[in-house]
């Protein structure tokens, strides 16, 4: 009597959810709850500091946990991006193999040298469109927070401007008080120049639209739910041909998706007109 033995896809899946979880989550939690006494520490070793400042043990004290503190603050801060790359590459990993688990290639007669190697070539595909997507998360973030930071500056200096000339009119005996309505308009326009000078919202825009379309085409990729990325062949020699299609077709969209946002980018540029400046009116001292 031969014993046949099945394999579950979910419990493959929820196997290796259990592999790729990081020893160093716990290291990590030590660490940070270190940190956090120290500065604790530091604190209260101030305010001993600051009321009882004939105690000198409060001062040495005061010293060591703050070096302590940025010591910590440091290796936590290299600890944790180690702790969020690990994280990324075992999903990626868990993700190069769910469509070989889900289509239950995995147990069929294929050898497991040609599934190693689909897997392999799977991650370093999904690696690669990684990249690309955290690059324009970057710009998104940055180019958002410029955008928003900028304009909020510009609408501030400019409307306090009208307030300030009054300042020339107020005897408050400081000479510098009197350029606060030349130096708040002035730091409006050189903001407002730069807003208009560099496509900022545009690029935000730009990024977030290829984010989502990289993040759907790596689903896509990751699921099988498209033609170009399916293969379900079993015959010897079958697998590793349809396998390694897939993957071009993978990276030729996700290609193409990226070409398209550089090619626009350029095209923006390339229109942008050379004098959009804008120019605001500065307000000059008056003399009482």
């Amino acid at each position: 009597m031969t014993n046949v033995t099945e394999t579950n896809p979910a419990s493959m899946i929820i196997t290796l959810e259990d592999s790729s979880s990081s020893p160093n989550s716990s290291l990590l939690l030590l660490l940070k709850i270190v940190e956090y006494f120290s500065l604790a520490g530091f604190v209260g070793a101030a305010f001993i500091n600051i009321f009882v400042s004939e105690l000198q043990v409060a001062k040495i004290y005061e010293i060591i946990l703050a070096a302590t503190w940025i010591c910590l603050f440091l290796i936590n801060r290299q600890v944790f991006q180690n702790y969020q790359q690990a994280d990324k590459l075992s999903k990626i990993k868990k993700n190069a193999a769910l469509y070989t688990i889900l289509t239950g290639n995995l147990t069929g007669e294929n050898s497991p040298m040609d599934k190693s190697v689909i897997t392999a070539a799977r991650i370093q595909a999904l690696e690669y469109a990684q990249e690309l997507i955290e690059d324009y998360k970057k710009t998104r973030r940055d180019c958002r927070s410029i955008y928003y930071i900028s304009q909020t500056a510009t609408i501030v200096l400019s409307g306090v401007t009208p307030i300030l000339v009054l300042v020339d009119k107020l005897e408050a005996g400081v000479s510098w008080l009197k350029w606060l309505p030349v130096i708040c308009p002035a730091i409006a326009a050189i903001v407002a120049s730069i807003v208009t000078s560099f496509p900022f919202q545009e690029n935000w825009v730009a990024a977030n639209t290829a984010v989502e379309l990289l993040e759907a085409e790596q689903e896509k990729f990751i699921l099988g739910v498209s033609t170009l990325y399916q293969y379900d062949a079993m015959e010897d020699g079958q697998l590793s041909k349809k396998a390694q299609r897939a993957i071009e077709n993978f990276i030729v969209q996700v290609n193409t998706i990226h070409l398209k946002q550089v090619q626009s980018a350029s095209e923006n540029k390339q229109e942008q007109p050379p004098d959009s400046t804008p120019t605001i009116e500065l307000t000059p001292p008056t003399k009482a």
